[in-house]
């Protein structure tokens, strides 16, 4: 595989917070931080945060923190201040009033300073589970939370347990004949005229090559080759990584959607894919927070 431009991070996947991950082993580190005026916490409901503008979070201090929160502690700020997780289920109305509102990761990310970007991802990823895995898997008892919120220790059977993270490949697919055209698919969740790479989870026993090759025949009907390493992203949807790939198709014309997840597949010019990253014409990309963006933009301005 050819390695990417280690300069040019996707969004999501920049180096923004020290996380400190020494610390989490320290006892109280989590009463400490919260009792430290200068420390900033993310608050995170559902899949949202506070935003200070539409392109800043709005960090608040522990005080301003409302009460049932799950707390992790998220690393230290390059001015050395700790920088913590408050989550929450989804709430409606909003848990306060925030300076710009409240956004989603997938709506916001992309316009976000590296350091918010890497806070959010973080603090997103972590809230699923804090919030949706307070049991035991292997004995069912009621676990109790340690290392600042990343991990949990069962006292019924001492096993512990670490957030997880499921790998999957996403890819965009060039041809075989033409440098300017660029296959993609739309899903059957999606609306008319939205259109993306192709992406599928590893399987038990799959290499993130043997992936690429086996989800762009399931969801394409196409044999690629030239498999080509882009870059990752972490995807808290709800716990994803992803890692992107860019691949040549070996028969253009084979391309055909699975009919099931895939309902339509195209091979779009350039011009088009132009048109679609200005948000002209009909064709509807991924979001700039998305790692298929980065893929889509990448290959469109040639970098790819």
């Amino acid at each position: 595989m050819t390695a990417p431009d280690s300069t040019r991070f996707p969004p999501l996947a920049g180096v923004g917070v020290d996380r400190a991950a020494e610390e989490r082993a320290h006892p109280g580190i989590l009463d400490t931080a919260r009792a430290d005026p200068s420390a900033r916490v993310l608050l995170v409901a559902g899949d949202r945060a506070p935003l200070a503008t539409a392109s800043a979070l709005h960090w608040v201090a522990p005080d301003a923190v409302p009460a049932d929160a799950e707390w992790a502690f998220l690393g230290r700020h390059a001015s050395g201040h700790a920088l913590l997780a408050a989550v929450f289920e989804a709430a409606e109305p909003d848990l306060f009033e925030a300076p710009g509102g409240w956004g989603g990761l997938r709506s916001v990310g992309g316009g976000l300073s590296e350091t918010d970007a890497a806070a959010f991802v973080e603090a997103l990823s972590l809230a699923g589970w804090l919030l949706d895995a307070p049991y035991c898997p292997a004995c069912g008892a009621l676990t109790t939370l340690g290392d600042a919120g990343w991990s949990r220790r069962c006292p019924s059977c001492g096993r512990q347990h670490f957030p997880r993270t499921d790998p999957a490949v996403i890819v965009a697919i060039t041809s075989a004949v033409d440098p300017d055209r660029l296959l993609l698919g739309s899903n059957a969740l999606w609306g008319a005229h939205r259109f993306s790479c192709f992406a599928g989870f590893v399987e038990a026993g799959e290499s993130l090559e043997a992936t690429v090759v086996r989800e762009v025949a399931e969801e394409a009907g196409i044999q690629v080759a030239d498999v080509r390493y882009r870059g990752s992203q972490a995807w808290p949807y709800p716990r994803s990584l992803m890692l992107g790939f860019l691949a040549t198709a070996v028969d253009d014309a084979a391309a055909r959607p699975d009919g099931d997840e895939i309902v339509a597949v195209r091979w779009f010019t350039r011009d088009e894919i132009g048109a679609g990253l200005a948000g002209e014409g009909d064709l509807r990309l991924p979001g700039a927070a998305s790692i298929a963006h980065r893929l889509i933009s990448d290959w469109y301005e040639g970098r790819a």
